[in-house]
């Protein structure tokens, strides 16, 4: 899906936010183009820039993740598939340095496969590859983050994915190969592209062929819920649409559409407030919020039933939300350099947007499945049952903040998109709410889910 980078500018010791085009499309992130030359802390980024970042060991606590890796479940044993278009030339030297900074085991494996053929070589000019490179070391290192023990597993596509239906038929091949060879068991998607800018429903219904195998083979499949709030972009990949639209994968119902929220947290990674919808439209001036509301083309899956109120006839989204504020940024290290998408070389950068939550629930997912001993498959039931018992369910409700957002299209007309608020129980801004990793995981592992 398209985005626009956000660019940081030093000035007078802090960042001033500016939005910039770029004329490539690239996944679903927000980052700070700001190059540290070590692991910044909460009270750095506080006092010099304005914003909190978190490192591993902070969302380990938040989401109490370290807890369960003390009852000796990492996710040995599982796989965690990443997806996305060209890969990042450094990922597997930068993976070891994020780990050694942050006192993080090696996955046991990490390898990198292009069954839909071999992406172009990497040019340092090109944004669309630096951003697909940030994209994939955000998702390699927080995935690995929320799963030690888990094996990664890396899947780079040759075409890059932008709206309609550009790149998805290579990634659906790479992900039916995944499958039908059986590497792995959870895919991390951080993509996606507006429901409206598809030629028709059915050219969405046709790209479907990857999640319907991946349901019947018991593997997991989560997508970002995107980062434009109650809107998204249009086909030309600069201006939005001025009402309320969907994103696909993310609104399929064999996807887990995984939204966004903003952690508050302190250096030991408490909380010091409850989390809220992510929404740094203040920040930015444009949108920058976690996606969701009803899909145009897929109808209320089943296990929406206990939602009809919400969701009417349509299928709804996010499911659930983790961490995407960039006031709340996650930190990431990067090996390689690429200008014109705001990396000035190796270092470490601050980064956001629901391309984070997918790959922190990835390892969520795949420490509930070496938890029950099998793949959990399709998440939507389970989910759904858990959210309806609310106590004890492991799910925090999401009560705060909503996803709202106003821009200026290239027809200069500024424009404000409604989106939804949070409240009590399901939402289309939050889902049923964030997950609490010794109770969710122990509640997903122990039900009859998935198949």
């Amino acid at each position: 899906m398209s985005t626009r980078v956000f660019r940081g500018l030093l000035a007078t010791g802090a960042i001033t936010f500016a939005l910039s085009g770029v004329a490539a499309a690239a996944p679903l992130h927000v980052a700070v183009p700001h190059r540290f030359a070590a692991p910044p802390t909460t009270d750095q980024c506080e006092t010099d820039f304005g914003i909190a970042c978190y490192e591993p060991a902070q969302f380990q606590q938040a989401y109490g993740v370290n807890a369960v890796f003390k009852a000796g479940n990492t996710g040995q044993g599982k796989t965690i598939v990443i997806v996305d278009s060209f890969g990042s030339p450094t990922i597997q030297a930068d993976l070891q340095t994020f780990d050694q900074a942050n006192n993080l085991q090696d996955p046991p494996s990490f390898k990198i496969i292009t069954p839909a053929g071999a992406p172009p070589p990497y040019d340092p000019t090109d944004a669309d590859m630096g951003n697909w490179g940030f994209e994939t070391t955000l998702d390699v290192e927080y995935a690995h983050t929320m799963a030690p023990g888990a094996n990664i597993l890396l899947v780079e596509t040759p075409v890059s994915e932008t709206e309609g239906t550009t790149g998805f038929p290579e990634i659906v091949q790479a992900e039916n190969y995944v499958i039908n060879h059986h590497l792995g068991d959870v895919i991390s998607q951080s993509f996606g592209a507006t429901e409206e800018t598809f030629p028709n429903p059915q050219s969405i219904f046709a790209l479907r062929s990857a999640f319907i195998n991946a349901a019947l083979h018991g593997v997991t499949v989560l997508g970002a819920s995107g980062d434009g709030g109650a809107t998204d972009y249009q086909s030309n990949l600069i201006d939005f649409y001025p009402f309320r639209v969907n994103s696909w994968p993310s609104s399929d119902p064999l996807v887990t559409s995984v939204g966004g929220t903003q952690l508050h947290l302190d250096a030991n990674g408490n909380r010091t407030a409850p989390d809220n919808v992510w929404n740094d439209q203040a920040l930015f001036g444009s949108p920058a919020a976690g996606g969701g509301g009803v899909s145009a083309v897929f109808s209320r899956p089943f296990f929406q039933d206990s939602v009809a109120g919400v969701v009417g006839h349509r299928r709804g989204t996010p499911d659930v939300s983790l961490s995407a504020a960039v006031d709340g940024a996650a930190v990431v290290y990067i090996g390689y350099t690429n200008v014109p998408a705001g990396i000035p070389g190796p270092g470490w950068y601050l980064v956001g947007g629901t391309s984070e939550a997918s790959p922190l629930f990835s390892g969520i997912v795949a420490l509930a499945d070496h938890a029950a001993h099998r793949d959990l498959g399709v998440l939507g039931p389970a989910l759904y049952q858990l959210g309806d018992r609310r106590h004890g369910s492991g799910i925090t409700d999401i009560t705060a903040g909503n996803n709202t957002v106003t821009f200026t299209n290239s027809d200069n007309v500024t424009y404000t998109v409604h989106g939804y608020t949070a409240g009590p129980g399901y939402d289309l801004s939050s889902g049923l709410g964030t997950p609490s990793a010794p109770s969710f995981v122990a509640q997903l592992a122990g039900g009859d889910h998935g198949h």
